[in-house]
Order: structure tokens, then C-alpha cells, then sequence
């Protein structure tokens, strides 16, 4: 079976906890530069693509685990957070994605314990964290090619997340099935750190509307291909929630200025990620030019707990409708309780991570969210 290469994402980061490197930054520009002439080529009132997954894998090159979401892990949810002892998972050494770590620290995940091997090459998948907004998994290869997270292809070395050639994640369920490949909203990877160089950690974002909207467990599978190697890996990973709880709340609030109205229809939190959907409409046209669409595709939000930490984005997508985009963002939880979040949309100015000055704010239209737990 022939695989399709896999679109490489990029993440946004924290940056109160990491800088962003220059190539990072780079990738992200290119990304936007996608976007945006995916919004000329396109029909208006079509998907406009917000995440960031739209580069190829001959543009992106595979960041290392600093570069997913920086984060902190699970608002509001002590009840949520079962009592399972911490047997141990590189999960809860990652510091690029706090939310995957603290999953990982409070034992929120489960062993898979599957391996393929071709000749002399092992893949194996050990643990995997799920929770209804996306599915993560940790890869390690083992192969005499490939030492201290260096990789031989026969012609040339390079770090190991350079030598995933194609990789699909596929799942199926009761409630259906889905394909990274697809609308389920992108697969992602990243290296696992130092102190595990041959280790991967992949992410996939599923495409439910709600955590409690999906499956208790699914079947998924894997297919990899590596570079140099004339074979697809293919490695079946069983996924089973690791959170069961979550915060589930439909506050349809709106605010307002002379330009826009920004609405929070749907906020969805587990320990591990927080989804949050919204709209921002152009009040002073029905329908949306060119420059005007533009102009709401680089309008970001920032989310906040009420300790002011601002929760990581993930990615999200968007649809642009009549004089107005509706929203589906995924953020990294932050670590703790919090009684409320607080979005601020602003102008964004160089990826929609970036450290926001006081000026990109949009004037008069920050809301909070009051959160209450799922009974």
C-alpha cells in the first residue's frame, strides 16, 4: 500500500518557558504565507486552514519536542485526575508539552507495549495518553543505523525525526473512523528530549466536537516509513481514555466594539488539552473581501487561567462564512485548578504564539468563562 506523505506540523510555544528558535519562526511564516494564498486562490466561504499542518515534508523539517506546545497541564479538573500510581513514562520527563508531562507525572496514561521489525530495524510504541481531544503515543526505534538520535541512510546522517519519510495514523471505532490524512485535524510529532534521543512522541488531533463526544477506546494504526528502508511499518496501537472527567461548557458569551463581534459558543477541558470555539464577525460588511478575510485569518487568541498563565495553542482550524470566521482551537491545559478563563483576541503579528504586546489586543473584547464542572 502506498502511503501519501504526511503534512510535518509545526507547534506554537509558551513563551514565558521557551525561546523560539529561528527556524521555528521561519516555518511558522511559512506556514502563514500558505494560508494566505490558499485564502487568494480559494472561493470565498470555503476552509480557510488555520492549523499549522499545512506544510509539506520536504518544507517543514521535524522539530524537536521544545517545539510542540509548552504548557502546564489540567485546569479545574483535581476530581478528574484518577488515582493510578505513577509507574513511570517519558511522558512525564517532556518539557515542550506540559500537559502530556503532567498526564504523564499523574500516571493519565497507559502501556501499548507493540513493536514491528523488518530485518534489523524495531519500532515500538510504549505508552499512549488519550483523552478525547487528541491521541498521543511515544515511538522508539531501535537500529544499527541509528545512534544517539542520529540516523544513517546510507548516503548521509540526520537527526531521526528527519528520517520519517511518510507516517499515517489511522483509527477506528464504534463511532466510525478517521485517517490523519483527512479532516481529523493533523497528526504531529516531535523528539522526546535528550535523555531520549531515540525516541519519538507523535500527537494526533481527533476530530471529535466534544471529549465526551468521542469513543471510549478506538483501534488505531500506525504506518511509518523511514528513509533509506524500502518498507512501511505498520504497528497497531490500541487507545483507551486515559482522563475520563472533563469540564464541558456552552456560554455562547459575545462582546463587541465598532469593528467586531468576538463570540465563545463552546469550551471543552480535560487535564490534558482545553478546545475552544468561536466566531469573530466583521460587522461593517456582509460579505468579506479579500484584504478583509485576511485580516480575520491573523487575528489570534490568547487564553489565560486565573492565575494568568497563558494556556499554549496547539492548532485549530477555521471557517470563514459570510462576514465572519468561526473558530475550533485546541490549547495546552495549564497545570492546576483555575475557576475561570479569560480570551483576549488580538493582531497577529508574527505567529499566533508570539509573545502579545498591550497594543495587539483588540480593544473591548475580552471575555471570561466561568468553568463548571460536568456532573
Amino acid at each position: 500500500m502506498e502511503t501519501s506523505k504526511i503534512e510535518k506540523a509545526l507547534k506554537g510555544m509558551e513563551k514565558g518557558h521557551m525561546k523560539m528558535s529561528p527556524s521555528v519562526r521561519a516555518r511558522l511564516d511559512e506556514t502563514y504565507a500558505v494560508i494566505g494564498k490558499q485564502s487568494e486562490r480559494a472561493p470565498r466561504s470555503k476552509w480557510s486552514r488555520l492549523r499549522l499542518a499545512t506544510a509539506s515534508a520536504a518544507a517543514a523539517a521535524v522539530l524537536g519536542i521544545g517545539v510542540f506546545a509548552t504548557a502546564f497541564a489540567s485546569p479545574a479538573l483535581a476530581d478528574s485526575i484518577r488515582d493510578i500510581p505513577v509507574i513511570g513514562s517519558i511522558f512525564s520527563t517532556l518539557q515542550g508539552d506540559s500537559g502530556l508531562r503532567t498526564a504523564g507525572e499523574q500516571g493519565l496514561f497507559a502501556a501499548a507495549n507493540r513493536e514491528v521489525t523488518h530485518e534489523n530495524v524495531k519500532l515500538k510504541v510504549t505508552d499512549t495518553i488519550y483523552d478525547g481531544a487528541r491521541a498521543a503515543f511515544l515511538l522508539t526505534i531501535e537500529s544499527p543505523n541509528l545512534k544517539e538520535g542520529v540516523y544513517d541512510n546510507g548516503r548521509k546522517t540526520m537527526k531521526l525525526g528527519n528520517a520519517i519519510e511518510q507516517v499515517v495514523l489511522t483509527g477506528e471505532s464504534g463511532a466510525g473512523e478517521f485517517s490523519s490524512l483527512n479532516e481529523a485535524g493533523g497528526l504531529f510529532f516531535g523528539e522526546a528530549g535528550e535523555d531520549y534521543p531515540n525516541t519519538l512522541v507523535f500527537e494526533q488531533v481527533l476530530p471529535y466536537a466534544k471529549p465526551s463526544d468521542a469513543p471510549d477506546s478506538f483501534q488505531g494504526k500506525v504506518t511509518i516509513k523511514l528513509d533509506g528502508i524500502d518498507h512501511e511499518f505498520t504497528v497497531d496501537i490500541p487507545f483507551r481514555k486515559t482522563v475520563q472527567a472533563g469540564i464541558e461548557v456552552s456560554p455562547n458569551l459575545a462582546t463587541a466594539n465598532d469593528e467586531f463581534e468576538f463570540r465563545v459558543v463552546e469550551v471543552g477541558v480535560t487535564p490534558v488539552t482545553t478546545r475552544i470555539s468561536t466566531s469573530l464577525e466583521f460587522k461593517k460588511t456582509t460579505e468579506l473581501t479579500q484584504k478583509e478575510e485576511r485580516r480575520l485569518t491573523r487575528i489570534g487568541i490568547a487564553v489565560f487561567d486565573d492565575q494568568g498563565r497563558r494556556l499554549a495553542a496547539l492548532n485549530g482550524e477555521g471557517i470563514l462564512e459570510g462576514n465572519k470566521i468561526t473558530y475550533d482551537r485546541r490549547f495546552a491545559s495549564t497545570h492546576g485548578t483555575t475557576a475561570f478563563l479569560t480570551l483576549k483576541p488580538f493582531v497577529i503579528k508574527d505567529d499566533f504564539a508570539e509573545d502579545v504586546k498591550d497594543d495587539q489586543y483588540l480593544k473591548d473584547l475580552e471575555v471570561r468563562v466561568e468553568l463548571t464542572p460536568v456532573r
